[in-house]
């Protein structure tokens, strides 16, 4: 029985026109004890793929964390599946603003030690004992309050496109530091201070604000789904846009434009520009800034130096890759002397 992936991207890609139907973008989370894992994610496997779900999900003992994309019409069948599950059933699905029918290529459900990774080891730690979960009406009224602090739990690619006003934005590279950080920073603040926090879909808030419940904090709250709930409610309930520029997203689609100020630059040229690229380098893959025309000039890379190597015949890019690590195994998320205008 098959488990997992057999197509190739470029394959998948062309099925995917072929079909000719629209595709939906969603993800979800769910915090729950999971005892066999493995055995629930082949479970999902088997059904989800029958469902032509594509997409990137992680199954852990404390839970599920996914972000897929499934045909339009197939979608009252993959909701009524996660209702015969207990702990998904009536589940929140947050569901893109911004459609792309390939925003997901592969389905890919991974079994890991945690569904977000938060470099933590304390036993007394309950990831279910969370902060405040914040409408959008409500939290707009609650960062407008001086006796608010408010922290972005994303890191620092993600923030340079887009936050909320007045956000403080750790220059983080990933969501553990964060931790530590904010905690030292605002200790003298654990009774006094709300804390309000915001991330992407809510799940790493989910799981900072029982953190920061655990370590003492006694007013915690946090964006109840996320900055891409938040611009469902203030665009269905006519509601102020306290949020700056794009939403980053993890998937081919890259972010989702949340208002029309663009608060970044080009990392190449510093004009204004909020769009991230890969560089065409796969042994580089640096995720950074570019507009359009430094990619033109560049052929999609990062320097002169990938340029260069960009040019070669394929065997001898590849030969040049031989022995080292693969790109996707390095953390490459625009940190690079060659980036001039990075902030």
């Amino acid at each position: 029985m098959q488990l997992y992936n057999k197509l190739s991207a470029k394959e998948r890609s062309a099925l995917i026109d072929e079909a000719g139907k629209d595709r939906l973008t969603i993800s979800f989370y769910q915090y729950a004890k999971i005892g066999n894992p493995q055995v629930f994610r082949d479970t999902l496997f088997i059904k989800w793929d029958s469902l032509g779900v594509l997409g990137r999900i992680y199954v852990a003992n404390e839970g599920i964390n996914a972000q897929l994309s499934l045909p339009a019409d197939k979608f009252s069948a993959f909701k009524a599946h996660l209702d015969t599950i207990s702990f998904l059933k009536d589940i929140r699905l947050n569901i893109a603003r911004e459609q792309d029918n390939k925003s997901f290529l592969k389905l890919k459900i991974k079994v890991r030690k945690k569904i977000v990774a938060d470099g933590l080891d304390d036993e007394t730690f309950d990831v279910t004992d969370i902060g405040v979960h914040l409408k959008a009406a409500v939290f707009n009224q609650m960062i407008d309050d001086p006796n608010t602090v408010l922290i972005d739990m994303r890191n620092h690619y993600e923030t340079e496109i887009g936050h909320f006003k007045n956000a403080v934005t750790p220059d983080v590279d990933t969501f553990r530091e964060s931790l530590p950080i904010i905690e030292e920073d605002l200790k003298e603040h654990k009774e006094d201070k709300n804390l309000v926090m915001y991330c992407t879909g809510g799940i790493r808030c989910e799981k900072a604000s029982a953190y920061f419940k655990h370590k003492g904090f006694k007013k915690v709250y946090q964006l109840e789904g996320g900055i891409i709930e938040y611009a469902r409610q203030i665009e269905d309930e006519g509601l102020e846009n306290k949020f700056l520029g794009k939403n980053f997203v993890f998937d081919e689609r890259r972010s989702e434009r949340i208002s029309d100020d663009v608060i970044s630059n080009c990392h190449q040229c510093g004009d204004p520009c909020d769009s991230h690229s890969n560089c065409a380098n796969v042994a580089c893959n640096l995720l950074f800034i570019q507009c359009e025309t430094c990619k033109e000039e560049t052929d999609n890379c990062c320097s002169k130096a990938c340029k260069e190597i960009v040019s070669l015949p394929f065997k001898e890019q590849k030969a040049l890759r031989k022995g080292k690590p693969e790109s996707n195994k390095i953390f490459n998320k625009g940190r690079s002397k060659n980036l001039i205008f990075k902030k």
